[in-house]
């Protein structure tokens, strides 16, 4: 009957723990686009005109562009991105109300005898309520986030496609005092966007996706433990 128990017990950790993934865990699948993989690559042609000129259209000819033009080419990619968020807004709301209620009991000629005494037995009897009320809402909020990250990093040449243009992809990783640095890009890129000293601006990339990411001591002491994400996965509110 233990045994049985603590088969349950396992059965449920391991339930919760397929489910632990937490939202705030932001991924970045650098797999590429479906466009790039349904593309078919460009065919190299081997057709060589004037294979004796001096310009020569060979590997390796004495002028050409020295940007980056096969695969496996090598692309510097200079990221320099800046974001800007701002929001405001303001709301006000205004209400005023006035409620009156009143009665009497006798009503008769003024001035007569009767009228007099109405007056007296009113003066006693009469109900009289007023209410008023007056709401006033006034709200005003604004947030502005600025982010600028620049660097810059090599990429490769994956795959020319069809139409000419490259789908890149770069990774560096630097282990500085025990604590690593990640920086992942790539995108789709057109050759004439590389400049004449063989870089691309982040801003030119189609697709592009950058992730920077920071493993080590830093990271783990900020980070939620696994208990708290277990948690997290399965509370309702």
């Amino acid at each position: 009957m233990r045994g049985l128990k603590l088969l349950a017990i396992s059965s449920v950790l391991i339930v919760f723990a397929g489910c632990s993934s937490h939202q705030a865990d932001a991924k970045i699948n650098f797999k590429p686009p479906k466009y790039v993989e349904q593309l078919p690559p460009k065919e190299p042609k081997n057709n060589i005109e004037n294979p004796g000129s001096l310009f020569g259209r060979g590997d390796n000819p004495v002028f050409s562009d020295k940007k980056a033009m096969n695969v496996n080419d090598i692309v510097t990619v200079v990221i320099n991105e800046n974001i800007l968020a701002s929001s405001s807004g303001q709301k006000s709301v205004s209400k005023s109300t006035v409620d009156g209620l009143g009665g009497g009991l006798m009503t008769a000629p003024t001035g007569s005898e009767m009228g007099k005494l109405a007056a007296k037995v009113n003066a006693l009897t009469n109900v009289g309520f007023k209410i008023d009320s007056n709401n006033v809402f006034n709200a005003k909020g604004s947030s502005q986030r600025t982010e600028t990250f620049t660097t810059t990093l090599s990429a490769r040449i994956i795959k020319i496609l069809e139409n000419g243009n490259y789908f890149i992809d770069g990774r560096r990783e630097i282990l500085i005092d025990g604590q690593k640095q990640i920086l992942h890009v790539s995108g789709v890129i057109r050759p004439e966007d590389i400049s004449q000293t063989n870089q691309i601006n982040s801003q030119n990339i189609a697709d592009a996706k950058i992730m920077y990411e920071t493993q080590g001591d830093i990271k783990e002491a900020t980070e939620k433990s696994w208990g708290t994400k277990l948690v997290e996965s399965v509370w309702p509110f």
